[in-house]
């Protein structure tokens, strides 16, 4: 990639601001924290999957030396009936309370029930082992269309279908249905020339953060409470503590830790309101850090999901109908991820009639929760399968099809989304010219996959102050967590924007008490909505220290030119650091702010190619080249472009070929440890090859789109087509493990 000429700072490689704590261990993780009279926090988790508690007995935990405090759901208000916009959408508090602490029943295994605190975690421990919980057991509900069936027994009575803004008259397992639609889709299909129509399937899978979720939280004497905790957006754990607790925003102040990895599996809450209930009960600030056990079975993963597409095109490869049926697994409580399934279903073609209908479905499983473009991939696994069948019966190169009906500018979704300016085009174009996929592939075993993919990208709500040091530096006070290096991008656009080095803005995550209202760290936004906030506190700094230098030049500010970093009029120059350092000489000190809504989708696009090789003896997978290519909008440091391609590929691969939840009929998850849920290591993927795509967002001053969702979700299709072209069998459910691949195989191979 060539460094766009008109810039000085974006597009270079500076040292990350962080990275000199993080490689030494100065920098401070959730379970660094440490506070004078700390008490630690344990949970006692369900043994059911599904079961109505008939009685909660704490009196022998409550009375073992060392124990503060014990904590049920009866210590939460009652929140029955009380809705409340937490920044997604309207959600039911009852259920995000009930998730935290169950109250009637439990609803998954590994439900949290109760909590103790006591001196040490052991005590504690000790402790949640004297809890009596007397259940009534009901048959758990595991298998998602057995879970739709009107007959099937209910997690909940207060659920209800939601289609198209009308309730059903009986409570359901299903609690929304989707459903969109644009053009004449059965005429379309009619007059198709080629149809093909096919089932997926998908499990569940954990975001695989190395760092499991911890907090602690004090509520203090003056009724206000602090919380330290590892999170991808503090003021969403803000809002959601202030309305399970019912009290105001302003009495509760979150500080977020660094954060060992999220995404998006770090946005709901789970320990904070459980760790505050505590301390308000002992009067201690309370640490709660989950076991990796814990972190499998007590917190969301992704959804597990059937998905059903049907596409019609013309003999020359034209798209012209399209219908996706999508069911995705909630778990135990509603709102999963459904909606972006339904809106990236299709989300890379031009299809004029289409119909999309999308289901959220309970399942006696721990309530899902966002994994990096959350409902994309699983949609993507389907459509870009089907694609590619379709370009293989009628003869057409994978990429000339999907180059002949990629979506364009002007392009409506079946949501009603128009497209403005996207590079999906240029993205198969770069690959299609790219040496992998001009090379050949050698081998009797060997295929070649490729697929698309899309993440909307979204914009929401940021906010960023600076002041300017009279050493020249600038500090730069942003609200979103750092998960992947976005202190840096970011700060690298305030110096961009003011014409200094990245190294001389110092970025801070500020907590809620210290920055205005930022949106979570997700939804690829933050280097796109907080680099406009820091772009917007550039310009005002820009315009204060114009100001300032007219006092030097004793002219008028409009009378100063600025550019490059250097103040200047008539003959007369000053640049940022000398002027900076006049600064406590003329005039009060400068200070930026900003605040900024920054809208929605930037959208972003990816085209992922596979090489691999199987065992067909065994069903093994070995990957033996791959390229992700995509379409960042403008890279602001591009070695963390790469890294966020490499990772999200990575992860991909590991959904496609191994990662999964398994359950026994009893609803008990059976492989909760890194031990046996099987993620991929530096042994299964070779390095991963980038390319990087620039098609300018035109929303934003330097043209960035997002880059950290997209990469996930074309790995999982690439892979299967590559295991066609190798095998000649289509996997239509993931994982594509070796024991489905050598059965799948077996099962295609001719009798001997």
């Amino acid at each position: 990639m060539t460094k766009p000429s008109q810039y000085k700072v974006i597009g270079t490689r500076p040292i990350r601001h962080d990275g000199v704590d993080k490689v030494t261990g100065r920098a401070v993780y959730g379970a660094d924290v440490q506070l004078p009279g700390l008490v630690h926090g344990k949970m006692l988790r369900s043994s059911h999957a599904h079961a109505r508690i008939k009685s909660i007995d704490t009196t022998s935990a409550e009375k073992l030396p060392g124990v503060f405090a014990v904590v049920t759901g009866a210590d939460l208000p009652c929140l029955a009936g009380k809705m409340a916009n937490l920044g997604e959408g309207a959600i039911n508090l009852a259920h995000l309370s009930q998730n935290c602490l169950a109250d009637t029943k439990v609803l998954y295994k590994g439900h949290a029930v109760a909590a103790v605190a006591a001196i040490s975690p052991h005590v504690a421990e000790e402790a949640v082992k004297l809890i009596r919980v007397e259940y009534e057991p009901l048959p758990p509900v595991m298998e998602l269309l057995a879970a739709m069936q009107p007959d099937a027994q209910l997690l909940h009575d207060d659920v209800f279908t939601n289609r198209l803004g009308e309730k059903s008259a009986r409570p359901s397992n299903v609690s929304q249905h989707i459903h969109l639609e644009q053009g004449e889709v059965d005429q379309a299909f009619a007059k198709a020339d080629l149809v093909i129509e096919r089932e997926f399937r998908t499990a569940s899978v954990h975001q695989g953060y190395i760092e499991p979720h911890v907090s602690i939280a004090f509520w203090n004497a003056d009724g206000h409470v602090t919380i330290w905790t590892s999170t991808q957006g503090a003021f969403t754990v803000r809002q959601q503590t202030a309305e399970l607790f019912e009290i105001p925003v302003s009495r509760i102040t979150v500080i977020p830790t660094e954060i060992g990895g999220g995404f998006g599996g770090k946005i709901p809450v789970y320990l904070e309101p459980v760790a505050a209930a505590l301390s308000r009960k002992c009067g201690r600030p309370v640490k709660m850090t989950m076991q990796r056990d814990e972190d499998f079975q007590g917190t969301g993963p992704t959804p597990g999901s059937v998905v059903r597409v049907k596409l019609g095109a013309t003999q020359d490869g034209k798209l012209v109908a399209g219908q996706a049926w999508l069911a995705y697994d909630a778990g135990a409580f509603p709102g999963g991820m459904i909606g972006p399934g339904c809106m990236c279903v299709f989300s890379c073609y031009e299809i004029p009639n289409a119909r999309v209908d999308g289901f959220d479905v309970l399942c006696n499983k721990p309530k899902t929760a966002a994994y990096r473009a959350p409902g994309a991939t699983q949609a993507a696994f389907a459509c870009e399968s089907v694609i590619d069948e379709l370009a293989e019966k009628l003869g057409i190169d994978p990429i000339d099809f999907r180059l002949k009906n990629a979506a364009k500018e002007g392009t409506r979704r079946p949501d009603g989304e128009v497209y403005r300016r996207i590079g999906i085009i240029e993205t198969l174009q770069a690959v299609k010219q790219s040496e992998h996929y001009r090379s050949k592939t050698s081998g009797p075993n060997v295929g070649r996959g490729v697929a698309a993919g899309f993440w909307f990208n979204v914009g929401l709500k940021s906010s960023a102050a600076a002041n300017v040091n009279n050493d020249g530096t600038v500090t730069l006070i942003e609200g979103s967590t750092d998960i992947g290096g976005t202190r840096t991008s970011v700060a690298m656009q305030l110096a961009e924007t003011l014409g200094i080095a990245a190294e001389d803005v110092q970025p801070h995550v500020g907590d809620t008490d210290s920055v205005g209202y930022t949106d979570v760290t997700g939804g690829s936004r933050v280097t796109n909505a907080t680099g406009k906030a820091a772009y917007q506190v550039g310009l005002d700094i820009k315009q204060q220290m114009a100001a300032r230098a007219a006092i030097v030049f004793e002219c008028k500010p409009e009378q100063v030119a600025v550019e490059g970093g250097v103040y200047r009029h008539q003959g007369q120059a000053l640049t940022f650091k000398e002027l900076a350092g006049k600064l406590p000489h003329i005039g009060e000190p400068v200070v930026g702010r900003a605040t900024v809504d920054a809208g929605g989708a930037t959208n972003g696009f990816g085209v992922h190619v596979v090489d691999l090789d199987v065992d067909r003896e065994t069903g093994k997978v070995t990957i033996l080249r791959y390229t992700a290519a995509q379409d960042v909008g403008t890279a602001i440091h591009p070695s963390y472009v790469e890294g966020q391609m490499q990772g999200g590929a990575v992860q991909g691969i590991g959904w496609a070929l191994n990662e999964e939840y398994v359950f026994n009929e009893r609803g008990e998850m059976l492989n909760a440890s890194f031990l046996d849920y099987r993620m991929p290591t530096a042994l299964d993927v070779p390095m991963i090859e980038t390319m990087i795509v620039e098609v300018p967002n035109p929303e934003h001053p330097y043209g960035v789109r997002g880059v950290g969702e997209t990469p996930i979700v074309p790995p999982p299709a690439a892979l299967a087509n590559a295991i066609y072209r190798a095998t000649g069998v289509r996997m239509r459910e993931l994982p594509m493990s070796p024991p489905k691949l050598w059965k799948a195989i077996s099962r295609s191979a001719p009798p001997a």
